[in-house]
């Protein structure tokens, strides 16, 4: 078969299970221009050729795997705001009067950290015969941070304080500061305005920390074009959160790159710009291409595929 993914619009892949949408974007695709980009050009078993790679400059995949599987990474830390924060109470008047720089705002480094739960805000109690507990730690109660550093305010907030706050909070607090409001609120446009600060990433669902990665994504200045790589996004997630999804995928083809997904879901299939519909069956009924093109030329076939069935009986799904 011969297949096209274009740069600079969102390309789903879709078909019934074991059609071998995994194995076309995985291992022909992905492999392809990886191996490519990184001057290694091999052949790839059924694959006979792959024109228009140099039009990517890199391969980037965003799956729900966790950010971190520390307590130390936040949201915060993550999406790169936490040292813009830090600086910012750094240069406030009680910080300078008493030396501080924004080292005495970290809960990684000694100095302005609770020592006595290494800047977790909690510590671990061994239970004999049932598994370890985590408590809030009985020093700083759950602040992370030592009672001097806790006496710096911004905004009249304490370091602690701006930790605990949700996401759609700290950048109604911090709006005036570019470096900060904009990467949060890239995260409320994902729906994640819910989220405090300084939340565990352990504690993180998949789509969060997928909706996180992605707005990272955003936040970067890609000198040339990127292929996006996304496996069945929409697992877990609720539809206004795949509507978001749907908006911040477009944003990121609006850029000029290349965003392909494999999906089922027939809200973000009705919203792509290019559509791939693998087929008929699965296994070895599988591998034919049923259709490509845009969402609504699949109505108009003759022969409707099994995707084009679900998307007329879908109340609104297509308007």
């Amino acid at each position: 078969i011969d297949v096209e993914f274009p740069v600079g619009a969102v390309t789903v892949v879709t078909g019934v299970s074991g059609a071998g949408k995994s194995t076309l974007v995985r291992d022909i695709l992905e492999v392809g221009v990886r191996g490519r980009l990184r001057g290694r050009a091999r052949r790839i078993p059924g694959c006979r050729g792959l024109t228009g790679w140099k039009e990517v400059t890199a391969v980037r995949e965003v799956d729900q795997r966790p950010i971190g599987r520390s307590p130390r990474s936040t949201p915060a830390t993550y999406v790169g705001v936490w040292n813009s924060i830090r600086r910012i109470f750094s240069s406030t008047p009680d910080a300078r009067v008493r030396g501080f720089g924004p080292a005495r705002f970290s809960f990684n480094v000694k100095g302005g950290r609770c020592e006595r739960c290494g800047g977790q805000g909690r510590i671990r109690l061994e239970m004999n015969f049932l598994p370890d507990v985590h408590v809030d730690c009985d020093r700083c109660r759950g602040e992370r941070f030592e009672p001097e550093t806790l006496k710096v305010t911004s905004h009249g907030k304490t370091i602690a304080e701006v930790l605990a706050m949700e996401v759609s909070e700290a950048r109604e607090l911090f709006r005036s500061y570019r470096e900060v409001s904009r990467p949060l609120e890239t995260l409320e446009d994902l729906g994640l305005g819910y989220l405090t600060l300084g939340q565990a990433s352990p504690t993180l669902s998949g789509g969060e920390a997928q909706r996180l990665k992605l707005a990272v994504e955003l936040s970067k200045s890609s000198r040339g074009n990127v292929l996006y790589l996304l496996d069945e996004p929409t697992i877990g997630l609720h539809m206004l959160d795949v509507a978001n999804l749907a908006t911040i995928l477009r944003r990121l083809a609006a850029r000029g790159h290349a965003v392909v997904v494999i999906e089922h879901h027939l809200e973000l299939i009705a919203c792509a710009d290019w559509l791939i519909e693998l087929g008929p069956g699965g296994g070895d009924r599988g591998g034919e291409l049923l259709y490509q093109g845009p969402p609504r030329g699949l109505l108009e076939l003759r022969e409707p595929t099994p995707t084009a069935a679900f998307l007329r009986s879908a109340d609104g799904v297509t308007a």
